[in-house]
């Protein structure tokens, strides 16, 4: 019997260590397995056959074997771990390390697994003598277009460090400004699954209650037009909620697959630009993208026509996408980026001077990366607007729906009590 160290995750993705004793490492594996985790490594440290135990004495580790999580069980590579990765990646090349000296050390201390199998897979590339952009190429649900295209760009130039080090701001700001639009949302979300969880408590238990207690003190009387009006609801959903809850599901089913299709994204995201309060500010986010993304991509070399392709696929909202298609059209013949932009009919005219401006002088990504500053600032100040604009909204809107059930329910009351009083 021998005993193993092994390294494992558990099902929600957390790393677990300890030791078990087994009479093989397969055995090791499969008790391992058998607790509900996913080994990772499993090491052999002490006992066991002869082999193993002269393993460990000359080498000091004994043995061990790798093995890899199911695909559907690894968790994704948030934007902020990839961005951790390509500050650190960053400051390891300026310091002169050469890349794959680079990789191997941030291999040493990643955790992540999906992240420790690309680094693997990346330092292997590029020691067989492929490029890095290259090797990133072969992990597109880590690395996408804009991060490969950079990354490209700044290996042709010779300046890899300086394409890192703007990648890492790039993704930093852009995180900061999909949090601060997330964090207006949460708030409003909130607030109406509570008003719903609270409504649907007063229709089927509350007012079912009083409804009893009218039809045995009033004696037949009609009761007043808001009162049955609420009660029918009451009823409705009591006695129907089973078919409620199918309608909204199917729905939301329809909605998703209808969202899937070109016309379906295109009229979701124009209504989404077009919403009351949030409009502006979702269409002043996307904007801040953009901009930013395609002055980076601009100022680290990669070709403006490229740029334009890239910019259009991350845009996040098919209106904004389509309207990038034309701009590359238009600048495929030949014209300008500013009169596109105009023509658009969907960028603000402040992003369209200030690109001709950039066109003129020659400057035209930082001015890109001014409008994003601009915009960033924007989305700063609606959030801020948006959060103080909801809430007395909210509160208005919950008191006039708990005051009419209210008002529905002691009518009949005060009415029952003056006939008692006569």
């Amino acid at each position: 019997m021998a005993k193993f160290r092994y390294v494992a995750m558990d099902s929600k993705g957390s790393e677990v260590q300890g030791s078990i004793d087994a009479d093989s490492q397969s055995q090791a594996v499969t008790a391992v397995r058998a607790r509900g985790l996913f080994p990772t490594k499993v090491t052999q440290v002490s006992g066991g056959a002869k082999g193993g135990g002269k393993a460990a004495a000359a080498g000091g580790a004994g043995l061990s074997m790798e093995l890899k999580m199911p695909k559907f069980l690894q968790a994704r590579v948030k934007a902020k771990q990839l961005m951790v990765f390509t500050r650190q990646l960053a400051t390891l090349v300026d310091a002169g390390l050469p890349l794959l000296r680079g990789l191997r050390i941030l291999l040493k201390q990643e955790k992540h697994p999906a992240l420790r199998e690309a680094l693997t897979g990346m330092g292997e590339a590029v020691e067989g003598g492929g490029t890095f952009s290259e090797a990133l190429g072969q992990y597109p649900k880590i690395f996408d277009p804009l991060f490969i295209s950079m990354v490209r760009a700044g290996e042709a130039g010779g300046v890899l460090e300086i394409v890192l080090e703007r990648l890492a701001e790039f993704m930093e700001k852009a995180e900061k400004i999909k949090n601060k639009v997330k964090s207006a949302m949460v708030y409003p979300i909130v607030v109406l699954i509570a008003a719903m969880g609270i409504l649907i408590f007063l229709l089927t238990s509350v007012i079912p209650k009083f409804e009893a207690i009218f039809n045995d003190l009033l004696e037949g009387k009609a009761l007043p037009v808001l009162t049955q009006f609420v009660i029918g609801i009451s009823s409705f959903v009591k006695d129907r909620g089973i078919v409620v809850l199918i309608v909204v599901a199917v729905f939301v089913v329809a909605n998703k697959l209808f969202g899937k299709t070109s016309t379906g994204r295109v009229f979701r995201d124009r209504m989404r630009l077009k919403m009351p309060l949030f409009g502006p500010m979702f269409m002043k986010a996307a904007i801040a993208r953009l901009t930013r993304t395609l002055g980076t991509l601009m100022s680290s070399g990669v070709p403006v026509l490229q740029a334009l392709n890239i910019v259009r696929d991350t845009a996040g909202n098919e209106v904004i996408a389509q309207a990038l298609q034309k701009v590359h059209d238009a600048v495929k013949e030949g014209e300008t980026m500013a009169t596109p932009f105009e023509s658009s009919g969907v960028f603000p005219g402040m992003v369209v001077s200030m690109v001709d401006v950039g066109e003129e002088t020659g400057a035209l990504p930082e001015m890109l990366v001014k409008v994003a500053d601009n915009y960033d600032d924007e989305v700063d100040t609606a959030v801020e607007g948006l959060t103080s604009v909801i809430e007395p909204i909210m509160i208005i809107v919950l008191a006039l729906i708990i005051g009419v059930i209210v008002i529905a329910m002691f009518v009949p009351l005060i009415s029952i009590i003056g006939s008692m009083s006569a």
